[in-house]
């Protein structure tokens, strides 16, 4: 029940039709974000993602928020490092008013000036915030150290700096630049039918156009070993680790995906249970894979007490190794795809989790695949693929470290890391 149309412009809208459901989610996604920012724009996309909702021609900012509530609806947004979307999830019967509400917001926002400078004032919270949690603090400044040098390492948010200097004359240019037709992707999924959102669309959103050119794909991690301390006053120290993964899009990413839950993807984890269960050395700890359109990155998180720090990070060392150097078990093989398969299967009984894995299907796939397809990449790794994306990806040849709290004295270096 996938119907796609591409408008004439270059638009495409992509619709999964759930007879059963009584939702629909519609979400505009626009397929480039913080990694497309130049230095001094970075944080716009984020910065327009929260402007959009401010107030149209037609709408003032409250007369919005009365809608989307007198549908009884969510109407919400969110930025990555590669696509923006603004999003909406209501009772089917209101699907005409919905589009509409998004479509005005979308293609209409005005960004009025005193709206600009609120918001300005709310994103530099934002951010301080960010950097008063250390648990996300950290992750950020990973993302820093592993892209270096490039636009993936840049924070979602922006600065301090770039926010105060982007002027309303930056912001609406930007967004008439970047909010490019090829780029724009309009995913709805649940009791929808195609045509009709189709027609409530087509007039608006065919008019869009830009010249603009995102600059190509091709980015590489940096190699070499890269340990950052960061002195801060935290009962715990924490710890994120990681090195080179696999693109979105890549052919192994199923084996990728399998070995990461292994390592740290649940309660029963090769992680959890000999830094949690065994020795008690941490009440978090996990991995996980960052993948975008052209790298990736698998990290492992953790907080410990300082005194056992060099611990935990060695046994998440000694764990990587392990899964290169000796084959996995069936037993976890068979658990850690059952996992995996469970949780994608469970995220099909929600319009949401559907819209969403239409739109992120198309911009990184570039076509829909079927949910069969990915049970079966699941289903065809086996214990030598794991033990060889587990060579892959730990070569030894790229570690990033990042530790935070109180790091004097713990004599972590590059050479004293045994990866």
């Amino acid at each position: 029940m996938i119907t796609s149309t591409v408008l004439d412009n270059g638009v495409r809208v992509i619709t999964e039709r759930v007879d059963h459901m009584h939702t629909v989610s519609i979400g505009i996604w626009v397929a480039n974000a913080t990694r497309h920012e130049s230095p001094e724009y970075n944080g716009v996309a984020h910065f327009i993602e929260h402007l959009i909702f401010k107030g149209t021609e037609r709408r003032t900012a409250r007369q919005i928020a009365l809608e989307i509530d007198s549908m009884g609806g969510i109407l919400n947004a969110f930025t990555g490092h590669e696509y923006v979307c603004y999003y909406a999830k209501v009772l089917a019967k209101f699907l005409p008013r919905v589009t509409d509400l998004l479509t005005d917001i979308f293609l209409n926002s005005t960004f009025p000036a005193d709206e600009i400078e609120r918001e300005r004032k709310v994103i530099l919270q934002e951010i301080k915030m960010r950097d008063d949690s250390p648990e996300e603090a950290i992750h950020d400044r990973f993302h820093q150290s592993f892209w270096n040098g490039h636009a993936l390492g840049n924070s979602i948010l922006g600065t301090e700096g770039t926010i105060d200097g982007l002027s309303r004359d930056m912001i609406v240019a930007y967004k008439l630049s970047h909010y490019r037709p090829d780029d724009i992707i309009i995913s709805a999924a649940g009791n929808i039918n195609h045509d009709t959102l189709v027609n409530l669309l087509q007039t608006e959103f065919s008019v869009i156009s830009s010249k603009w050119k995102p600059d190509g794909l091709g980015f590489r991690p940096k190699g070499g070993r890269h340990v950052n301390l960061c002195e801060r006053e935290l009962e715990q120290t924490l710890i994120c680790m990681g090195t080179r993964a696999l693109q979105q899009d890549h052919p192994d990413r199923y084996a990728m995906h399998l070995l990461t839950t292994i390592l740290g993807g649940g309660m029963s984890s090769r992680l959890f249970q000999e830094i949690r269960e065994k020795k008690g050395l941490a009440y978090s700890v996990y991995a996980y894979v960052i993948s975008h359109a052209d790298s990736g990155a698998l990290v492992v998180y953790s907080g410990t007490e300082p005194k056992h720090c060099r611990e935990v990070i060695d046994i998440a060392l000694a764990e990587m190794v392990r899964l290169k150097c000796e084959p996995v078990t069936q037993a976890e093989l068979d658990s850690a795809r059952e996992q995996m398969k469970g949780k994608l299967l469970m995220s099909l009984e929600s319009s949401d989790s559907l819209m969403t894995r239409l739109a992120k299907n198309i911009i990184y796939l570039g076509r829909h695949q079927p949910v069969e397809s990915i049970l079966a990449g699941f289903d065809a790794v086996n214990i030598q693929d794991v033990q060889d994306i587990a060579e892959k990806l730990f070569d030894g040849e790229c570690l990033n470290l990042e530790v935070m709290g109180k790091v004097s004295g713990l004599g972590i270096t590059n050479d004293s890391l045994v990866f």
